[in-house]
């Protein structure tokens, strides 16, 4: 399923171009540009096994 809430969050970087986004299931993505959003990191709930 795809994610449809995201949030951007503000860093200086967005200055130059690259704008980070936080989702409904508070993962980490990273735009450049006109790219697609890429994955950065993801949370720690998904990360464990339990």
């Amino acid at each position: 399923m795809p994610n449809y809430y995201f949030r951007e969050m503000w860093t200086p970087l967005r200055w130059i171009g690259i704008r980070f986004y936080r989702d409904d299931r508070d993962r980490l993505w990273m735009k450049k540009g006109k790219q697609r959003r890429q994955l950065v990191r993801s949370s720690e709930s998904e990360n464990t096994e339990s």
